[in-house]
């Protein structure tokens, strides 16, 4: 059984053996406290476990081995670029990079991932891209336009190409429409149906080979949406069938990881069969591109608390850092999960009930949306403690921004302790 259980407590349900309160009352990640990281270093601060991103390869690689095809993992770049952990992924060798930018095809090149290694899917691409994209012959470009396709083959007629399709159809965490990319709603990105044909023509005038079949359609998927992601998959096949050369099958990201306690983890085997299922027979390469799935709960980002105070009924928490620093529980509407880096008594009964206070977690900049957290249940907090906030990881750092000069941030990615090689 691949999919992971979940046995804590529920408020603290993402407690796994590598992230949780040790017997002192400290909160440690990989065998470190992050309270005595926050102390040593600048906060705002993201740290990320190196067990945890490895565990979660090898999980993907489990399942896929299941599947009876060949298969490749390729590692969305925008969901975390920090150069150590691009570096420890490279050095396991169990996955590529899925990248969407020419920026981030160089810097996979430059981390030593070689251009085979490289899947690129991107949306309004522009000729300068398709100029630099030209000069990597064996990076797989899925194009998602008839336009890409006509101004991609009048730069490289002959070469190999991906074609990303969109099924009309969406998953997303909780059923969540801004973490769909396709759906009822007419999107971007992607070949429909009725342009199939003129899609598959545009590549055969400049003898472009469609070697491969994209899709992706959606973010944090779990296992409420996997009947609607099987039918997905299975109208997906239908572009499959239209395009004799395809070789490989690339089903995008989107897995997703449990953000509150009533959520369950992906049940592996369960994902894992509906691709047996609807490919097994077709002699296909399998092909995933997992961000977060690999990364965003290998991470937490810690805040210091720098103020508490009422404010009519309300009890606001204010910590030194916001939306700038991690827009998904303020743009997407994710839930948040913060914990105290210190707790003051045995974590049941510090979590306790009759312990826990409803508070609003209030950030740094100076908008209205940004708040971290509305009532939720913590112990007692004090100016000066630190709170971590979890599933970090991914689509956080990698999409801040400057926004009331407010950007800078630590990183750094911890091996575990008893193990851990010097830092720089």
């Amino acid at each position: 059984m691949l999919t992971e259980t979940v046995t804590a407590p529920s408020p603290l349900w993402w407690q796994r053996p590598d992230l949780g309160f040790a017997a002192d009352g400290a909160l440690t990640l990989a065998g470190h406290s992050l309270a005595r990281l926050a102390e040593t270093h600048s906060t705002p601060a993201f740290f990320y476990s190196a067990d945890r991103i490895q565990a979660k390869l090898r999980m993907l690689h489990l399942a896929l081995s299941q599947v009876g095809l060949p298969y490749r993992i390729f590692y969305a770049m925008k969901a975390n670029r920090f150069l150590p952990l691009l570096g420890l992924i490279r050095a396991t060798g169990t996955a590529g990079i899925d990248a969407c930018s020419p920026q981030e095809m160089d810097l996979a090149l430059a981390c030593g991932f070689s251009e085979s290694d490289i899947s690129y899917t991107a949306t309004s691409v522009s000729n300068q891209d398709l100029d630099i994209l030209a000069r990597h012959p064996d990076v797989l470009i899925n194009c998602d336009s008839l336009s890409t396709i006509r101004r991609l083959g009048e730069r490289c007629p002959g070469r190999a190409i991906g074609l990303r399709v969109n099924p009309g159809k969406g998953v997303g965490y909780g059923g969540n429409q801004l973490l769909q990319y396709s759906g009822s709603k007419t999107t971007k990105f992607g070949i429909y149906r009725e342009h199939m044909a003129e899609a598959l023509a545009m590549a055969a005038k400049y003898d472009l080979k469609v070697v491969c079949i994209h899709f992706h359609v959606g973010i944090g998927y779990l296992p409420p949406q996997l009947p609607m992601w099987d039918e997905v998959v299975s109208d997906c096949t239908w572009f499959v069938d239209q395009a004799p050369t395809v070789k490989s099958v690339n089903l995008g990201g989107g897995l997703g990881l449990p953000h509150v306690a009533s959520d369950r983890p992906l049940d592996l085997d369960h994902w894992a069969g509906i691709i047996r299922r609807h490919f097994g027979s077709r002699g296909v390469t399998v092909c995933v591109e997992p961000g977060d799935f690999i990364v965003k709960d290998s991470g937490v980002l810690v805040l210091q608390v720098n103020s508490v105070e009422r404010k009519q009924q309300i009890d606001f928490i204010g910590v030194n850092g916001g939306f700038n620093l991690a827009v998904e529980p303020f743009f997407y509407k994710m839930p948040c999960e913060p914990a105290p880096c210190r707790i003051s008594a045995a974590a049941e009964a510090a979590y306790a009930p009759a312990n826990l206070k409803p508070v609003t977690i209030a950030g740094n900049i100076n908008e209205a949306l940004d708040i971290w957290a509305e009532q939720v249940l913590l112990p007692p907090l004090k100016e000066g403690d630190y709170l971590a906030f979890i599933n970090a990881g991914g689509y956080a750092s990698a999409m801040s921004s400057n926004h009331c000069m407010r950007g800078q941030f630590y990183e750094r990615l911890l091996y575990p302790a008893a193990a851990a090689p010097p830092h720089p």
